[in-house]
């Protein structure tokens, strides 16, 4: 039998929105309470900064010519990642999530209402801003909170690039590796790590800015009304990229596979649940059946234009 969450999960995320991250010559910054600074990478250097009150756990692995080694910190603050046009904010302890993501310098995601709580019981009263990962459901269940619990556990930080979340509630792991080049390429991995089998459920939720008249390249509304939102379903399928582009110039391309993550949509919201200004494309796994021990992968691209 299925796993009891998999009943009500459904396909698609609902409207509100990372691993660490490499690249030749990128700098990411942690480090007060390891002690130390130590290379994960060709020209990368990490540490760990102090815990700020959220109070959850990660772990970092020192990398090198010799096997790995576990690390086990408290981290608080962000990680940083700069790499030619490109610039990350990472929290591993706040779910994995990516609090910043530039391009030359711009911010491409929202950044709030000044709300930051993860034990809050739903998703929007956490804060809804920045790129999270919505695994291994989007309703809440009687076993799983809003939105899933990727969003709300401490990941690993495994080696160059890559990251582990594990669920507390439902046995699941994602895995997810961040290459960042002229493009930034996210590879993910989900894998049953239960006795039972399971639905292999996974929703993007990177969070952009909204602007009204901004391009978008799918069927969406023009533009919203002060207060608005909405939530555009796309046909299974049938699209594998969605353009955006802001008044400054900026102009970007999100594309995946659409036989590996078919189900897609667009929240877009000027100024409601409270004055956020988003918008959301959310490409999403069709939850394919996985035995235990098994696993799924796909992969999710911006590309500057």
């Amino acid at each position: 039998m299925y796993e009891r969450f998999s009943i009500t999960m459904t396909k698609t995320c609902d409207g509100e929105g990372a691993g660490a991250v490499v690249g030749a010559g990128a700098v990411v910054g942690v480090g007060e309470e390891l002690g130390d600074a130590f290379a994960v990478g060709v020209g990368l250097a990490v540490g760990c900064t102090a815990a700020t009150g959220v109070g959850l756990g990660c772990a970092a692995v020192r990398a090198g010519p010799q096997a790995a080694t576990a690390i086990t910190a408290r981290i608080g603050k962000t990680m940083r990642l700069a790499s030619g046009r490109w610039e990350f904010h990472v929290r591993p302890e706040r779910g994995g999530r990516i609090t910043s993501l530039r391009l030359d310098g711009e911010e491409l995601l929202d950044q709030g209402i000044g709300v930051d709580q993860p034990t809050a019981k739903s998703f929007v009263e956490g804060g809804a801003w920045g790129w999270d990962e919505i695994v291994p459901n989007l309703e809440p269940t009687d076993e799983l909170p809003d939105h899933g619990e990727a969003w709300r556990l401490p990941w690993e930080v495994l080696d160059e690039g890559l990251m582990r979340c594990r669920g507390r509630l439902v046995p699941w792991e994602l895995q997810r590796r961040i290459e960042l080049d002229d493009a930034v390429k996210v590879a993910y991995q989900y894998r049953n790590v239960g006795r039972s089998t399971q639905l292999a459920y996974w929703c993007a939720h990177p969070l952009f800015r909204y602007e009204s008249g901004m391009e978008i390249g799918a069927e969406v509304p023009s533009a919203l009304g002060e207060g608005a939102s909405t939530k555009v379903f796309l046909p299974a399928g049938s699209v594998d990229h969605i353009v955006l582009g802001w008044s400054s110039g900026k102009r970007i391309a999100v594309s995946w596979d659409a036989s590996l993550t078919p189900d897609v949509a667009i929240w877009m919201c000027n100024g409601d649940i409270g004055g956020y200004r988003q918008i959301a494309v959310e490409p999403a796994t069709a939850s394919p059946v996985l035995e235990p021990g098994a696993s799924f992968a796909w992969w999710l691209r911006i590309t500057p234009l």
